[in-house]
């Protein structure tokens, strides 16, 4: 099995400790950062698989790490909180987090939606890299899925793995409408425990990227009480 890379970025010694130890009886690879600073700097310089990352940290709070990570990379970010705020939760998957658990969590949990991330991310990569049609197209967006690139009148769209995997997933049956619940499944890779925000925050940033007028969106369409589509213009 091919060794994947997981940095946890916890200033919390006995946490890491866990995480470490667990993580590593799994067969992964475990880099730690005690701080946002260095977490960061670890995050594009060894360019891990999937980050762990708590909000609360020295030095550049998760957010703040969350938000310079996108910049660079699309790598999956699972925040990691001990506050139960809607609105921090909402802010970390605003900013580009793929997934969060509030602390206390379960660590059996914790591994499965990091086993459901990297292995959504492979198949992923693989389908795309086996598909006929390099891309999609519908008025004048473009979704090149051997390059996971999303291009609007030419230009390309700075997008993230996971918003790419939803945009391309919906767009692959268009007209089709999918609940919140079958998209976290079939594009996150697993049953969600907890509510279906993930879905509407990801849907809303794609929104403010491909849409001309996100308000009244022409690709992605809610279909209320139900969920969504892709319509195909």
């Amino acid at each position: 099995m091919d060794e994947r890379c997981v940095l946890i970025i916890e200033d919390e010694q006995a946490i890491v400790d866990i995480l470490k130890f667990n993580f590593t009886k799994e067969g992964y690879k475990v880099l730690e950062a005690m701080d946002g600073q260095t977490g960061l700097e670890l995050a594009l310089s060894e360019n891990p698989d999937l980050i762990l990352l708590d909000v609360m940290l020295p030095k550049m709070d998760g957010f703040e790490v969350c938000k310079k990570i996108r910049e660079k990379s699309s790598v999956p970010i699972i925040m990691l909180t001990a506050r139960e705020e809607e609105v921090d939760k909402v802010l970390g998957l605003e900013l580009g987090a793929d997934d969060y658990m509030t602390k206390p969590f379960s660590i059996r949990e914790l591994t499965a939606r990091v086993k459901a991330n990297l292995r959504r991310t492979s198949i992923d990569r693989e389908r795309s890299a086996q598909e006929n049609s390099n891309s999609i197209s519908s008025g004048d967006l473009t979704i090149n899925v051997e390059r996971y690139e999303v291009s609007k009148h030419g230009k390309v769209i700075d997008i993230t793995l996971r918003e790419f995997e939803l945009l391309k997933f919906l767009a692959m049956q268009p007209e089709k409408i999918f609940s919140r619940e079958s998209l976290l499944e079939n594009v996150w890779g697993y049953e969600y425990y907890g509510d279906v925000r993930t879905v509407d925050v990801t849907v809303r940033r794609l929104r403010e990227k491909i849409e001309d007028d996100p308000g009244m969106p022409r690709y992605i369409i809610t279909k209320r009480g139900v969920g969504y589509y892709f319509n195909k213009a």
